[in-house]
């Protein structure tokens, strides 16, 4: 792994920077995604992920040295469908990936009310970006910022238009990725909003062993069945093998009111001790002061999720109903910052000891 201070001293030995790192766009000519706009990024650290353009600059692929960390589902890439959002459509064109947002305007299930009907998770995952900047690092001028800027439109005639201004930005020589994003009323009418990130992994940094790591008062609303993992008695934060039970729609899912720092930052982890690999998530408890872990085990579809969130996935009529939900003026906006890193050595117990 390069180190960024060592990159700037060896900047007259490489005379491009593409051979370090940096941002590289292309389309997707084959399988599912046939069609797809995507853009690489490659750090220079091990750590290299897909984004992909037409899905709201969401993240598929993601790769430090030769471990995989997303769960990628079996269709993987899949062109975004703006009219999936009908009842359960949206899990047909669900590709996983380290990062899908779920939202802007609805997180959970499908539901009807006096406003119409939303189908699972919202829009904003099925609508392609309008890319508006790519920033370079340069390390002949000893520039290691790189960053990719679009903005995601959730609109319609007579409203509600919402936009969604995302930026993806890292270093050379650092194991980060950051996504900060403004969510703004673009409309003339107040508009309620939800927002959750549904962050993914998968083998190998998830495998039997692997600690899940967060901290925080939670419920779990599924029945307690033999598909139930979030109960009293059972280790709940260990990856176990595949179950038999979570077979097919078989998933259990917790809902944690996460711990915040005296700063009022939040973090989780995932932490796989045979691979002396770990991955850390942070984000601010004053944006995003919920998370959801999921956990589905089944054979051959072998995931957890750490998901923050404004909301947990209870659905817009349910957060309007408990008074939780968010309204957005015309005019008025919304900012989201997340990290995610990958941590080695002596960074893991760090990372640990500060959530």
């Amino acid at each position: 792994m390069i180190e960024k201070n060592s990159l700037l001293q060896v900047k007259n030995k490489v005379g491009n920077t593409a051979q370090i790192g940096g941002i590289e766009t292309s389309v997707l000519d084959n399988g599912l995604g046939r069609g797809s706009r995507i853009a690489w990024i490659n750090t220079g650290t091990g750590l290299r992920y897909k984004v992909l353009l037409d899905r709201a600059m969401d993240i598929a692929d993601a790769f430090f040295n030769q471990y995989s960390l997303s769960w990628l589902s079996h269709s993987g890439v899949m062109p975004a469908d703006r009219f999936s959002d009908q009842g359960i459509g949206w899990l047909r064109n669900f590709g996983g990936g380290l990062v899908t947002t779920c939202g802007l305007s609805h997180v959970g299930g499908p539901e009807d009310d006096e406003n119409g009907h939303r189908g699972v998770h919202g829009r904003i995952s099925n609508t392609p970006a309008e890319i508006i900047a790519i920033d370079q690092p340069d390390l002949s001028a000893g520039k290691l910022e790189m960053s990719i800027t679009g903005i995601i439109r959730e609109t319609q005639v007579f409203g509600p238009s919402l936009e969604l201004r995302r930026t993806i930005s890292g270093k050379l020589g650092e194991a980060k990725i950051k996504v900060s994003d403004e969510v703004i009323n673009k409309g003339n009418t107040i508009v309620p909003h939800m927002v959750l990130y549904h962050i993914n992994f998968g083998w190998p940094i998830v495998d039997e062993g692997t600690q899940i790591i967060w901290e925080g008062t939670w419920e779990s609303p599924t029945p307690d069945t033999d598909k139930k993992v979030f109960k009293a008695g059972n280790n709940f934060k260990v990856c176990p093998p595949p179950m038999k039970s979570h077979s097919g729609t078989g998933e259990d899912v917790a809902f944690i009111d996460v711990t915040s720092d005296k700063d009022g930052n939040c973090k989780c982890a995932l932490y796989n001790e045979k691979l002396n690999l770990a991955v850390g998530v942070s984000f601010k408890k004053e944006q995003l002061p919920w998370l959801v872990n999921w956990q589905h085990w089944g054979e051959g579809e072998y995931v957890t999720a750490l998901e923050p969130a404004t909301h947990p996935p209870i659905g817009q009529k349910k957060a309007k109903q408990d008074g939780s939900i968010i309204y957005l003026a015309p005019g008025a906006s919304k900012e989201y910052d997340l990290q995610i890193e990958i941590l080695k050595n002596k960074e893991i117990q760090d990372f640990i000891n500060s959530i």
